[in-house]
């Protein structure tokens, strides 16, 4: 449950900060809250790994349970980048 509770909060600060777009990501552009949402965007995504890891580590999950949470991850994370990209292009 911690995992998604992550997924819920890795957004936010793109949808408080950031307009609800993503281009903010990728721009070198922006005062302190910009700073600051992409702080929090790479301090959830972080967490969103780095659960996992610290639960199979105190031996709460197993093995199979971490890699299941990285696959889950990894299919998160290409879905915002494939967002990204169609949010780039004018013609969508």
């Amino acid at each position: 449950m911690l995992a998604a509770l992550m997924y819920i909060i890795v957004p936010m600060p793109c949808l408080f900060f950031g307009d609800g777009s993503t281009r903010f990501l990728s721009s070198g552009e922006g005062g302190a809250w910009m700073k600051a949402a992409k702080f929090l965007t790479g301090m959830s995504a972080m967490g969103s790994l780095a659960i996992p890891a610290i639960l199979r580590h105190a031996g709460l999950i197993e093995t199979g349970a971490m890699f299941i949470e990285f696959t889950s991850f990894f299919i998160l994370v290409c879905t915002v980048l494939c967002f990204h990209r169609a949010t780039l292009d004018e013609e969508w």
